[in-house]
């Protein structure tokens, strides 16, 4: 998931240029942090899903392949299907146990969230 820009200094100084010849170069973005340095939650979500219980992991930062990724494999240990986008992994069904075991093996910091 991508920082918020929240002012002009955030989007480089730079908004606009009507000089034909100016070239914007944008400063590089930053690598995926490293997995002890993630902080997730997971927790069991059913709103706006007909009833349906999804286990939701929120507060991954890095490359949207490492989220696609990761999705992958929290999806083929839990043998359920699912979705990974916008910083969020959706894992059908109540996995929350597997779910932070698999993510502490993987080296990441995760906790329970909500109830």
């Amino acid at each position: 998931m991508k920082p918020k820009k929240n002012s002009l200094s955030d989007l480089g100084g730079i908004m606009y240029s009507t000089d034909p010849d100016f070239t914007f170069d944008a400063p590089e973005a930053e690598g995926t942090p490293a997995n002890n340095q993630q902080d997730l939650r997971v927790q069991l979500d059913r709103k706006n899903r007909g009833g349906k219980a999804v286990t939701l992991i929120t507060g991954f930062r890095g490359t949207d392949q490492d989220l696609q990724a990761l999705g992958k494999l929290l999806k083929s240990k839990c043998g359920v299907g699912g979705s990974a986008k916008d910083g969020e992994i959706i894992v059908q069904g109540d996995f929350r146990d597997k779910v932070l075991q698999i993510l502490h093996d993987q080296g990441f910091k995760a906790k329970k969230a909500g109830g």
